[in-house]
């Protein structure tokens, strides 16, 4: 059978919202998907649908279908989103209200069941906003199968947009696990879509990015798959830019969803032309018998105050400013307070920005008074008297809420997975039959050592590449290495203890190191850096975007020869 075309149009909620017209429209598709849904979206979606309960999905979705559904319709290409949020029913309602103004003729089907949110204390969750299930492709396979021209779903696996059209079309069984393994692959490679086509690419000054075009997977009857892109857009499709998004959000070397497990650690990538990389040689494994649950509840409200401290004697400023700050809460202080001082400034500076540092202060309490402005307005009082230069980055404001994630698991037998087709007719989806409980790897042995007596000080980043992301509170850094000389010296000099001295943020964490020889990568995942997740805005970069950049800025002995 021919491949498969499946390209991608979004990689979150916010996302360019010209990226489906350019899709249909710069070449020849068979499905055209978008990933609409992180952890952080469901939170937002959460609080929509508390304003009203017919909200709770991506209303950017219907606005892109309000102008191409009839696009899509003429060219053949079927739609697969996971825009359906908390609502996915309301969305295909939406739609067939939409296609009926329009005088399209579609079919419209969705999947449902990934909403725990009633049963989240039956279940041993707790009280929470939002509770959704991983579900897998199976649900879209049906609706597909029954003739649906577009598939909405809820909470479903980043990959499963692109799996799900793949298992349809070629009739795939639920324990082909290669073949399914080789789609997550190509899944988790386009769905987050111009990361794979150059965008957020740790080499980028090496092409012509421009405006990314979004990702294409070419998948083939037996799992394997090209990623490419439309002729003629920005971005480039290269080993790189793939193996970035391999170890994009990853731990180990087995990658788990509710169909299969993919083994990362057996692929193998391949330039296949210009802007083509081929990926194959996937293992595929039962999935586990759980599935992962987003819980996302609302913590209480917090609140900041950036000082901005200029020229001499920064550090008593900050000393100062700090200790009249914490004497003006003491009667009703904030349960959290965190200070941050930024070392920005530099000696003799040409510019007033570049003599000065900031001094940033976070706080957070159930009470919104507490951390609204009995916080900011105590801050903004220090103004006449306090260090010399005294000003802040923005005037005192009330407290905002914040959420709080923490992921759960629960049987898969305890979770509804339903297709409802575009007759109406709901289908049950019944969870794998066949499953292996999740366990590390044995890792190969590193490669032979890479040594040379010729070493120079230099950024890590000279030698090596970094992708790096969040999962709820904790983080991961994907290195890789562009040659097998790099690779034998980064496998042996990159330990977890050399991680935590080059990273002194990770130092008093948890850090467990994965090695991938096939992609000469090794992943680090850093545990608790990003304390509730990126709602509760923990850290600096609450998602832990800019972490690999940071490592590679960090210098360290490399060897003349890599150099």
């Amino acid at each position: 059978m021919t491949p498969i075309r499946i390209g991608n149009a979004s990689g979150f909620y916010g996302d360019r919202f010209s990226a489906v017209h350019e899709m249909l429209t710069g070449g020849p598709l068979d499905v055209l998907t978008g990933d609409y849904l992180a952890e952080l979206t469901m939170l937002i979606l959460g609080r929509d649908r508390m304003k009203d309960p017919n909200r709770g999905y991506a209303k950017t979705f219907l606005r892109q279908m309000e102008q191409n559904l009839a696009l899509a319709k003429e060219k053949g290409v079927k739609i697969v989103a996971n825009a359906g949020g908390l609502n996915p029913a309301g969305l295909a309602d939406a739609l067939r209200e939409l296609a009926a103004k329009l005088g399209v003729d579609v079919a419209i089907a969705h999947v449902e069941g990934d909403d725990l949110v009633q049963r989240a204390e039956e279940l041993g969750f707790g009280k929470t906003l939002t509770a959704n299930a991983y579900l897998g492709a199976w649900g879209i396979a049906e609706c597909l199968n029954a003739g649906a021209d577009i598939v909405v779903t809820g909470r479903v696996t980043d990959a499963s947009v692109i799996v799900g059209p793949a298992a349809a079309h070629f009739g795939w069984a639920r324990d082909d696990y290669d073949a399914l393994a080789g789609a997550v692959a190509a899944g988790h490679v386009i769905e987050c879509g111009t990361q794979a086509t150059g965008g957020n690419y740790a080499f980028f000054t090496e092409h012509e990015i421009g405006v990314p075009g979004f990702p294409i997977a070419e998948i083939s009857a037996d799992g394997s798959s090209v990623i490419t892109k439309h002729p003629g857009t920005g971005g480039v499709v290269n080993a790189g830019t793939v193996t970035a998004q391999l170890l994009y959000e990853i731990t180990g070397a087995r990658y788990a969803g509710p169909d299969v497990t993919a083994r990362f650690d057996t692929l193998t990538l391949a330039e296949d032309g210009p802007d083509r990389v081929r990926i194959s040689g996937v293992t595929g494994e039962p999935p586990p018998p759980t599935l992962k649950v987003c819980l996302n509840g609302l913590g209480g409200f917090r609140n900041e105050t950036t000082f901005v401290l200029t020229g001499l004697d920064i550090e008593a400023k900050a000393a100062l400013v700090k200790e009249q700050l914490e004497g003006a809460l003491k009667v009703k202080p904030p349960a959290d307070v965190q200070w941050t001082l930024a070392r920005t400034d530099r000696p003799d500076a040409e510019t007033e920005q570049q003599a000065s540092a900031l001094l940033h202060v976070a706080v957070k309490d159930a009470d919104p008074e507490v951390a609204g402005r009995a916080f900011s307005g105590a801050a903004i009082e220090l103004a006449l008297a306090s260090y010399p230069g005294f000003h802040v980055t923005a005037p005192p404001a009330a407290a905002s809420p914040y959420g709080v994630y923490r992921p759960a698991f629960v049987d898969a037998h305890e979770v509804p997975h339903v297709a409802v087709l575009p007759d109406g007719t709901r289908r049950d989806i019944a969870p794998a039959a066949e499953t292996l409980p999740l366990s590390d790897v044995d890792e190969d042995r590193p490669p032979a050592p890479f040594t040379q007596a010729q070493v120079r000080r230099a950024p890590l980043g000279r030698v090596i590449g970094a992708r790096s992301g969040d999962k709820g509170g904790n983080a991961n850094v994907g290195v890789w290495a562009r040659s097998d000389e790099a690779w034998r010296w980064l496998a042996h000099r990159l330990t977890v203890t050399e991680f935590k001295l080059l990273l002194p943020e990770t130092a008093d964490l948890e850090v467990r190191r994965h090695l991938l020889p096939n992609l000469r990568a090794i992943n680090f995942v850093v545990e608790g850096i990003l304390g509730e997740g990126v709602a509760s805005q923990a850290r600096f970069d609450p998602q832990a975007k800019a972490l690999g950049e940071w490592l590679r800025s960090r210098e360290i002995d490399i060897p003349e020869a890599l150099l």
